[in-house]
């Protein structure tokens, strides 16, 4: 490459980063759209099993959703061909193992775990002509009520879409009318095993009441709403030795200025932890058991996998009551925190043009003291919860959904 072109190739990556994020990935999306393999004009007879591609070795949302499908799969004891996607995505990492799952065979419907934005590159990336001859579903997630407008492009390479909730369902609908059908993660046939950690392994005192907020830093530091959730604790609690907030936040490296505005606000507070610590999936399980409540003050929740894998552990869930959250709980089975509609705006310009939840403060400290100073309400709480989620989370709309493509379920 001579001199020209590298300065060349320069001056264009600064301009493209100099372009707003929402700007380069609709290019991005739109581009790779141009050039990504069709799919077949009529959706195939489905036969043979299910081939399902995700980020099945990613630490993600959309990577557990992949793994419990095949779980169900093999519940139901329906053929099943694993794809793992993580390493064709952007900010490719293998957190997990995965096993080579082989060839699926002509006719398997393939359901792609992948949002609209990265289909067209996901597909443009798999084998030549995967989804040729093939029923192709997406597996979709979104957490406001309405669908950003280039998730339309992605609507093109799938025949129909299967979403966790009918929150999702709601805003997707309009993307592919009559196509969109709510398959729920099947969480109830594989429950959270913890391990043998007990509160002295984790640090936790055994003479306090433990309040847990556990998220991601990269799902959205503005939607998971954890400064509220800090605020709560401490208008309910104050400097109390007997309360403790522990706040489990993934991915700090990445985004190393919105834990430095978690740290500023837990800084103060004696009586609240940071634990970024990376844990083995039933260490975190444990670690969820041992505290005695958990709470997410979120502003919008696709689906709320900790809420939901907290309720199957028997842990008394505070939540805000709305999103995609509602699908699983209900004001009998979790403490839900009352809310008001605001407009969404998120730093990272993903989540906008839309309304998301305010919760109330007020609200979540009076479940956060009821709960704390009543131990037999934490329990027959968690005890609702857990049958609530059981009963909500099964593997009978998975199963029905495949008899509907005409597979043995």
């Amino acid at each position: 490459m001579t001199g020209d072109q590298t300065f060349r190739l320069t001056a264009l990556h600064r301009l493209w980063r100099l372009l707003p994020p929402r700007q380069r990935r609709r290019l991005v999306t739109a581009a790779t759209a141009l050039v990504a393999p069709g799919i077949d004009r009529r959706p195939p007879p489905a036969r043979a099993g299910v081939a399902v591609a995700g980020e099945l070795s990613r630490a993600s949302g959309l990577g557990e959703n992949a793994r419990l499908m095949l779980l169900g799969l093999q519940h139901l004891g329906v053929p099943h061909w694993p794809i793992d996607v993580a390493p064709l995505l952007p900010g490719a990492s293998a957190d997990l193992p995965v096993a080579a799952g082989g060839e699926p065979p002509p006719g398997a419907p393939l359901v792609l775990h992948v949002n609209p934005p990265l289909l067209p590159l996901v597909l443009l990336r798999l084998r030549r002509g995967l989804a040729r001859g093939r029923r192709v579903i997406g597996y979709w997630s979104w957490e406001l009520p309405t669908a950003p407008p280039d998730w339309r492009v992605g609507a093109r390479f799938v025949h129909e879409v299967w979403v966790l909730t009918p929150f999702v369902a709601a805003a997707l609908e309009p993307l592919l009318p009559g196509k969109v059908r709510v398959v729920p993660p099947p969480m109830a046939i594989a429950p959270p095993r913890p391990s043998a950690l007990d509160r002295a392994a984790f640090g936790l005192p055994t003479d306090a009441v433990v309040v847990l907020v556990m998220f991601n830093l990269a799902s959205s530091f503005e939607r998971k709403n954890p400064l509220a959730a800090i605020a709560a604790f401490r208008a309910a609690f104050g400097d109390r030795a007997d309360r403790r907030l522990l706040l489990k936040i993934g991915n700090r490296s990445h985004f190393p200025e919105d834990f430095a505005r978690l740290a500023a606000a837990a800084a103060a507070a004696p009586n609240i932890r940071l634990e970024t610590r990376t844990l083995p999936t039933a260490d975190l399980h444990a670690l969820v058991a041992a505290c005695d409540i958990v709470l997410s003050l979120h502003r919008s929740e696709g689906f709320g996998l900790v809420p939901a894998e907290a309720m199957l552990l028997g842990k008394p869930v505070i939540a805000t009551g709305w999103s995609g959250n509602m699908a699983f709980m209900d004001a009998t089975s979790a403490a839900l925190v009352g809310y008001r509609l605001v407009p969404a705006e998120d730093p990272r310009h993903v989540y906008e043009g839309a309304s998301w939840a305010e919760p109330d403060q007020a609200d979540a400290v009076a479940h956060l003291r009821r709960l704390a100073d009543d131990a037999a309400a934490r329990t027959a709480l968690g005890t609702r919860g857990r049958e609530a989620a059981l009963a909500r989370l099964g593997v009978a709309p998975l199963a029905a959904a495949l008899r509907d493509l005409g597979l043995p379920a």
